[in-house]
């Protein structure tokens, strides 16, 4: 059965043009102009990505990303117009994955896509044995089931979150680059060192963990070289 992707962009042209290169690629494709018709969709269709403009008539991407993230954990992909920095960090501080600028190339959308994906499936615990759990100074990271426990407390965690954190964690007392976290994580090579998004992930990880960048009791920001997570 192929992966089922929702597509939102009041532009028809790119909502046409995206939708015939996802069907290209046979993904089943939910195609919709509106945030109402989309946000219907979401409650009764079983989707694996989400691909949202972020500037809709009559509500907006960031709506529908929200909405999304109170009920399920599938990918986000945010698309943006050229200068909007805030939109962007907005959108990946609200529980989406990725952002992709407009103009964009759309095989690169493709590309995201895919690693978004393969990101999802591969830590959805379908294919993990039960044991596989990491323990680490009051923080319970279980693969299996996508839990991840702070002193007992669980933590809400977005699938990119998740991702960034076991990676960190499996790789404890190792400095792990923003390119490395990128190139992990979706598996292409549209990383840039303007590229903030692994910044904004892991401040949105520090949030929830009650975690601080100048005396941090989880994720280390070593300048200049990535994050590490101390033994």
């Amino acid at each position: 059965m192929s992966d089922k992707i929702l597509v939102v962009d009041d532009e028809r042209e790119i909502a046409d043009l995206v939708e015939l290169y996802l069907k290209n690629e046979n993904y089943t494709v939910f195609k919709y102009y509106t945030a109402k018709e989309a946000l219907e969709c979401i409650d009764k269709t079983e989707l694996d990505l989400a691909i949202l403009d972020i500037m809709l008539p009559g509500s907006s991407g960031l709506t529908i990303c929200r909405q999304i993230r109170d009920k399920h954990t599938y990918p986000i992909i945010m698309l943006t117009a050229k200068d909007t920095e805030v939109d962007k960090i907005t959108g990946l501080t609200i529980g989406a994955d990725d952002y992709i600028t407009k103009p964009f190339r759309p095989l690169e959308l493709i590309a995201r896509v895919k690693a978004q994906l393969r990101r999802y499936k591969k830590y959805s615990g379908a294919a993990v044995q039960s044991d596989n759990v990491i323990v680490h100074s009051g923080l319970v990271i279980d693969i299996n089931t996508r839990e991840c426990f702070l002193n007992e407390k669980p933590l809400s965690l977005t699938p990119t979150e998740f991702s960034i954190l076991r990676i960190l964690c499996e790789n404890k007392g190792s400095v792990v680059s923003s390119e490395q976290l990128f190139h992990e994580i979706w598996g292409d090579e549209y990383f840039s060192k303007s590229n903030n998004t692994i910044t904004v992930h892991i401040r949105h990880l520090r949030i929830k963990m009650n975690d601080t960048i100048d005396h941090p009791k989880y994720i280390k920001t070593v300048w200049g070289v990535g994050y590490k997570i101390e033994k």
